[in-house]
């Protein structure tokens, strides 16, 4: 495996070693070169991070990032019409504003796996790249 975007629910079980899943989520990332980050991502990370771990390990996760397989990556104007699309599209169904935007930037950069914990959102969409994402763990 080379690359991937990566979801809230595998970033924060990665960090958070009090996690449940923190055993599942270490392997793979130790065989990804580069992991793509939303920035909406980053934000919930910092969230649930900080309320579950601590803001110790918010701000030590912060300063790692350069240093780490993270790469951050920005919303466009286009990445935001698209996400807006998926949100209409699947209204009927839970995926969110921070789902979408993994999406929209797995999609943007014909990537095809996802890093993720949410497994339901991800198999419901259909992206424009491919037939379906490869989901891990």
């Amino acid at each position: 495996m080379e690359t991937a975007v990566a979801d809230t629910g595998f970033i924060v079980a990665l960090l958070n070693q009090t996690d449940a899943r923190h055993q599942d989520v270490t392997p793979i990332y130790n065989q990804l070169r580069t992991i793509w980050l939303p920035q909406t991502v980053l934000a919930e990370v910092a969230y649930l991070l900080g309320r579950d771990a601590g803001i110790t390990t918010v701000v030590a996760f912060l300063k790692g990032l350069p240093k780490s397989r993270f790469c951050v990556v920005a919303l466009t104007e286009i990445d935001l019409s698209r996400i807006a699309e998926i949100l209409t599209h699947y209204a009927d169904s839970r995926i969110d504003f921070v789902d979408a935007s993994v999406m929209v930037v797995a999609e943007r950069l014909g990537i095809t796996k996802i890093l993720t914990l949410d497994q339901r959102d991800f198999r419901l969409f259909r992206p424009q790249h491919c037939q379906a994402f490869e989901l891990l763990p």
